[in-house]
C-alpha cells in the first residue's frame, strides 16, 4: 500500500498563528485575573500595575509568562506570612499565583485558551 501525504502549509502555520495569539491573550486574561481578584500586595500600585506584564519573548516557542520584576516581589510572594495592607487589595497576600497553579483556578489558563481556540474572546 502507497500513501501520498501533502501538508498545507499555509494552513499549518495559519494554525500556529492562532496558538500564539491564543496564548499570550491567555496570559494576558490571567494578568487581568491577579488584578481584579485583588491578591497582589498594594502600596503604591508600581507591583500590580506598571510591574507585572506578559513576557512574550518566547512566543515562538509557545511559552508566555506573566512577569512581577520589582526587586521586592519575589520577597514578598515568597513570604505569606507578611502581614499585608488590606485597604487598596482585599485579598492581597503572598503566593498570588498558587490560586492558579494549584488552587481553585489551576483550569482558569486552560480554560480561557480553549474559549479562544474555539472562536471567543
Amino acid at each position: 500500500m502507497r500513501v501520498k501525504v501533502e501538508l498545507n502549509m499555509a494552513n499549518i502555520n495559519a494554525i500556529e498563528r492562532k496558538i500564539q495569539r491564543g496564548i499570550q491573550k491567555t496570559a494576558d486574561q490571567v494578568r487581568k485575573d491577579v488584578q481584579q481578584s485583588e491578591t497582589m500586595p498594594f502600596k503604591s500600585g508600581q507591583l500590580q500595575n506598571r510591574s507585572t506584564f506578559v513576557d512574550t519573548s518566547e512566543l515562538a516557542d509557545n511559552t508566555a509568562y506573566v512577569v512581577s520584576d520589582t526587586p521586592y516581589a519575589r520577597r514578598l510572594y515568597f513570604h505569606p506570612e507578611y502581614d499585608f495592607n488590606k485597604d487598596e487589595n482585599k485579598n492581597a497576600g503572598g503566593k498570588w499565583f498558587e490560586t492558579y497553579i494549584s488552587g481553585e483556578k489551576k483550569d482558569y489558563a486552560q480554560k480561557v485558551f480553549a474559549q479562544f481556540m474555539r472562536g471567543g474572546k
